[in-house]
């Protein structure tokens, strides 16, 4: 496995980051505190000026917002942020107010770590490894208390880790795919050793190494319960089997060259991308990766709501795919909490699911979707974007991006520098570092 090369930094400036949200197609919202987004420079979208490449505009021009719209979204805003119920109001002008469950639009505390993100939506239910996992999570609230409390605390969720994982190693074990269980009960002993190991950290009252071995720890239990998938678990639909598909997760190290920056020369992102939930964009990425399409590619967006890349240069907003000479366009791809497998091509609004919760949700920073048109669900094709939370303006389960937009990935590694990248930034190269073999039909090694 390639090193993970971390950012060449030389000093740590105040950033400001902050998150914009703008309406979904037919509903006026704006889950915000839209008073301290203005002190920001955000304004709601209430005129026709629509800013080049934005993920979540609608590209047709012309198209502006009623005063009466625009006050609505304000209603909502205070709604959602003093607890009294607000509405939105449908653009149908024959339809009524809709009243949103805010206890599904603000629950929490939402998990927030990329490592654990991926860890939950992986395909396989072994409860027995979850009462492991958690309590080894835990360790990280843990640590944000004050003084000895925070080392005592963690004992706590120490012990409780090491109980469950003697009391369900058995269970565990037999949760292992069978090509995999040798490796799964090489990773056990490590993870058994590795629990013993920080016990005696914890014992030694020494706080600096606690997080370390946590991290560890826990690549530990990814990789066992990796190792319980046994087989892609779905059939992707006929239309869509003979694109580039990614059935199962791959991992890339994207390589940026910052211009003008003098804090930062250049970085390196290291990116999970989950097949598992969704094949079909994975899969249309890593082929793109492989044609080399993105190294040179400069940051064309980085506004503190997104970083964003991937339009090419000429009229083209997506890849031309050569054996076609046409746009490559994938669809909408979205996996919900308790389906065995995505729903395609449309919206969970339009599907009518405004409780159902995504397997790979708008939660992390740096978390990596597909940008496309507004109003056209199946219109992506190479432009990608990165989110950039701020929980104060914009707080996790509380968007109207999760289940709109294609999330496919996680930024696991240097997340935070992503604030720092600034329009005109270079890609220097995005390179696949594990789980190539992963990808089916890769029209990459297709001649021409």
């Amino acid at each position: 496995m390639a090193a993970i090369i971390s950012c060449h930094y030389l000093s740590s400036p105040a950033t400001t980051k902050f998150s914009r949200s703008n309406a979904p197609s037919n509903r006026i919202c704006y889950p915000i505190d839209l008073s301290k987004a203005r002190s920001l420079g955000f304004r709601p979208r209430c005129s026709s000026q629509e800013p080049r490449r934005y993920p979540l505009q609608n590209k047709h021009k012309g198209k502006s917002f009623s005063l009466k719209e625009c006050a609505i979204s304000l209603a909502l805003a205070v709604g959602l942020i003093t607890g009294v119920p607000a509405f939105c109001w449908s653009a149908n002008a024959n339809a009524g107010p809709v009243l949103p469950d805010l206890s599904v639009l603000i629950s929490g505390p939402p998990i927030k770590d990329p490592g654990a993100l991926l860890r939950y939506a992986l395909p396989i239910d072994n409860k027995a490894i979850r009462e492991v996992q958690k309590p080894l999570e835990d360790i990280t609230e843990s640590l944000k208390v004050a003084g000895v409390k925070a080392l005592d605390s963690t004992e706590r969720n120490l012990k409780q880790a090491s109980r469950a994982l003697k009391q369900g190693k058995s269970l565990i074990v037999s949760g292992l795919a069978e090509a995999k269980k040798e490796h799964g009960v090489e990773l056990l002993d490590k993870l058994e050793a590795g629990m013993d190991e920080l016990q005696q950290i914890v014992k030694d009252r020494n706080r600096d190494g606690i997080a370390p071995k946590q991290k560890e720890l826990l690549q530990y239990v990814g990789g066992v319960e990796e190792d319980m998938v046994d087989a892609f678990p779905y059939e992707v639909p006929e239309e869509y089997q003979s694109m580039p598909l990614l059935k199962g997760r791959a991992t890339v190290d994207m390589k940026v060259k910052v211009k003008e920056n003098p804090n930062l020369d250049e970085c390196v992102f290291r990116i999970v991308l989950d097949g598992y939930n969704a094949p079909v964009t994975a899969g249309n990425f890593v082929d793109l990766v492989e044609r080399h399409f993105y190294d040179g590619m400069e940051i064309q967006r980085a506004d503190g709501f997104v970083v964003q890349t991937g339009d090419p240069e000429g009229p083209a907003e997506g890849f031309i795919d050569p054996s076609t000479e046409k746009t490559r366009t994938i669809p909408l791809e979205i996996m919900v909490e308790g389906q065995k497998s995505p729903f395609y091509g449309e919206t969970l609004e339009e599907l009518g699911l405004y409780k159902a919760q995504t397997r790979l949700p708008f939660n992390a920073f740096g978390t990596m979707a597909m940008a496309r048109d507004e109003f056209e669900d199946n219109s992506a094709s190479s432009q990608v974007f990165w989110l950039l939370k701020e929980s104060e303006l914009t707080p996790s389960n509380a968007n109207i991006l999760d289940g709109r937009y294609a999330v496919f990935g996680y930024v696991t590694e240097n997340e935070d520098y992503l604030a720092d990248l600034k329009v005109g930034d270079v890609i220097e190269s995005i390179q696949v570092v594990s789980g190539l073999d992963n990808l089916v039909n890769p029209s990459y090694k297709i001649a021409g």
